[in-house]
């Protein structure tokens, strides 16, 4: 068993220690630090965790095997250093970092320290995505031709102007820290390296100080391209298509991903023959905790390469500066 400390419990953080906490035999929150609660908060109280004063202070608890950040983007490099520093496992909550060259950074301090390093992006763990990147490996779809994506909903929508959320430094490109950092991630795990991005921002709502509609294309190094949108302002709604020489496959869901229900699966691989499949909800944020533990004791090899975390923030970062110069980034 992983003994855990949890550093930030907003709104994500909460919802890591509720998906978590006595669900999983593997990983258990022992300590937190979060300085809107005291040690009479009944969410601290519940879960039967030590709140602490600050990070230092829990990096020194002996008891403590590995610590999960659920904080603004700015603090990661920082914080993940600090961990494995202190001999710590670390799992990050996405993006691992605001620039390649601070996710170097902290790789390196958790290479030389030994210690595992683990990032928020239950969305590899979908049973759809996972039976999509099936039907790619086994061929059944031909060449990958194009891939696009949607991931929009409103549950970000009118924060208030404080909010590290809806701040342009630490959540640059409207909905890219939010949703679509979830899906460059997928789209580097099943086509490979990203080569060229052009992305394009827009601000219909003025509560949204960092823009609420968020658009990129992309090419890959093998040759498939592909589109994301995102709009901040719209009832939940996620699609994911792939388009082949052989066939297309469509996945469509309309609940977000901490929330359960169905995803509906389409295939098709002739003219007007479409196979139809509704895949049950499975909890996708607990499996990647799941997937960490067992790598954190020793049982298998994280999913998620050093290669794809690094990429993954390089093609971030394009993205932010294509956004915002208006033109085609190289990578």
């Amino acid at each position: 068993m992983i003994n855990a400390g949890i550093v930030g419990l907003g709104w994500w953080g909460s919802h890591i220690l509720s998906t978590v906490q006595g669900k999983s035999d593997k990983l258990k929150f022992v300590s937190a630090v979060e300085p809107q609660f005291d040690e009479t908060s009944e969410i601290i109280i519940k879960n039967d965790l030590k709140l602490q004063p600050d990070l230092d202070t829990l990096l020194k608890d002996a008891n403590i095997d590995a610590v999960v950040l659920a904080t603004p983007h700015s603090l990661h490099e920082e914080q993940i250093c600090s961990a494995a520093a202190a001999g710590k496992h670390v799992f990050c909550e996405k993006p691992l970092a605001l620039t390649k060259e601070s996710a170097q950074k902290s790789i390196n301090m958790c290479e030389k320290a030994g210690v595992v390093l683990g990032v928020g992006h239950e969305r590899r763990f979908e049973a759809s995505m996972r039976e999509i990147k099936e039907l790619i490996s086994i061929g059944v779809l031909g060449e990958i031709m194009h891939v696009e994506a949607n991931f929009s909903h409103d549950m970000l929508s009118n924060l208030p102007p404080g909010s590290w959320r809806v701040s342009e430094t630490e959540s640059p490109a409207a909905g890219m820290t939010a949703t679509g950092i979830h899906l460059t991630d997928a789209y580097i795990n099943m086509f490979g390296k990203i080569k060229e991005v052009y992305a394009a921002t827009a601000l219909r709502n003025p509560a949204n100080q960092n823009g609420d509609i968020l658009s990129f294309h992309l090419k890959f190094e093998s040759g498939v391209t592909g589109y994301f949108n995102s709009v901040l302002e719209t009832p939940l709604y996620i699609r994911f298509c792939l388009f082949g020489t052989k066939g297309w496959v469509e996945a469509k869901n309309y609940h977000h991903p901490s929330n359960p229900g169905p995803t509906y699966l389409s295939i098709c691989k002739k003219p007007g023959e479409i196979e139809e499949k509704e895949l049950d909800w499975e909890d996708s944020v607990l499996m990647n905790f799941e997937a960490f533990a067992d790598a954190c004791l020793g049982n298998q090899e994280y999913p998620f390469s050093n290669e794809e975390k690094i990429q993954n923030i390089e093609v971030f970062e394009a993205i932010c500066l294509s956004a915002r110069k208006g033109n085609v980034v190289v990578i």
